[in-house]
């Protein structure tokens, strides 16, 4: 393998590698070994949620790797992501949802990223959540804090709010070549906010569309490989899922190419907009 992720610096100056491990759908009797797996060939970020209820095993994976050799692994090289559910939306919820949270993962001591998972509630619901959020930061169990699936007025929300002391860090939304997002990652960017990409691979759906084997073949890689870098040239953070370990190491080695400008323009349609998961709440309204 070439090369690990690159860092990326926060509005915050929190460091996040750009490559991280998705956990969507992993479920809690394999987190752990998936985790621990990932540790030992170069990922250092996993992204779990409260709703993915593994939150448990991804701690376990990490403190397994923390254990195996405590002077050269480190817990402040590891960088740890959950997300508040919808139904935990408002101040006192937010605050016990992220208390059961920090009780799920308490061997590794404090919690680097809490992203609002969705904006599907309403305005006084996630302003309450987001103040709730604040509170965690300064009180030191809570790194950073951002949002996921947000539109441009949830975001607006946030930012135009006069309680916001605290600005998000992160937006996390499905991005892929068949679903750009311009409005949205242009917003963040201007505002200072990273963008996470989840479901890169487009869940499957498209890793045999006949341009993009074409360019795979070009680069000696696989189309999993391309959609990742593409993630990556794009600037934005990447979450790639696996829970086959065979496909851990593929899916991190992409450090040894780059893509050449013509063939990231020739393989992003802009003009298309293909939700690949079975939610799209950058839309919702309420």
């Amino acid at each position: 393998m070439s090369g690990l992720p690159q860092l990326k610096t926060l509005n915050n100056g929190v460091q996040i590698p750009e490559l991280g491990l998705g956990l969507w759908q992993t479920p809690e009797s394999k987190t752990a070994n998936i985790v621990y797996e990932a540790l030992k060939v170069g990922y250092r970020h996993f992204d779990s949620a409260q709703w993915y209820a593994n939150e448990k095993g991804a701690a376990k994976g990490i403190i397994r790797w923390l254990k195996e050799d405590p002077k050269n692994h480190k817990r402040k090289d590891v960088f740890f992501t959950t997300k508040v559910k919808d139904p935990s939306h408002g101040y006192e919820n937010t605050k016990q949802s992220i208390k059961e949270s920090l009780e799920q993962v308490k061997g590794i001591g404090y919690i680097d990223l809490v992203l609002v998972h969705s904006p599907q509630s309403n305005k006084n619901l996630r302003l309450g959540t987001w103040k709730a959020l604040q509170e965690l930061v300064n009180e030191g169990v809570v790194k950073s804090i951002g949002v996921s699936n947000y539109g441009v007025p949830h975001i607006q929300e946030i930012l135009k709010w006069d309680e916001m002391t605290i600005k998000p860090v992160i937006n996390q939304v499905e991005i892929n070549p068949w679903l750009t997002r311009k409005e949205i990652v242009n917003f963040c960017h201007k505002n200072g906010i990273e963008v996470e990409a989840y479901s890169p691979l487009t869940r499957g759906k498209r890793l045999n569309d006949p341009a993009l084997m074409k360019i795979a073949k070009k680069y000696g890689k696989q189309p999993a490989q391309i959609l990742i870098k593409w993630s990556i040239q794009k600037g934005f953070i990447v979450l790639p899922k696996t829970t086959h370990e065979e496909r851990l190491l593929s899916n991190i080695d992409v450090f040894d190419f780059t893509i050449s400008d013509e063939d990231i323009t020739q393989m992003t349609y802009d003009d298309e907009y293909q939700v690949f998961c079975s939610w799209d709440p950058t839309t919702y309204r309420g």
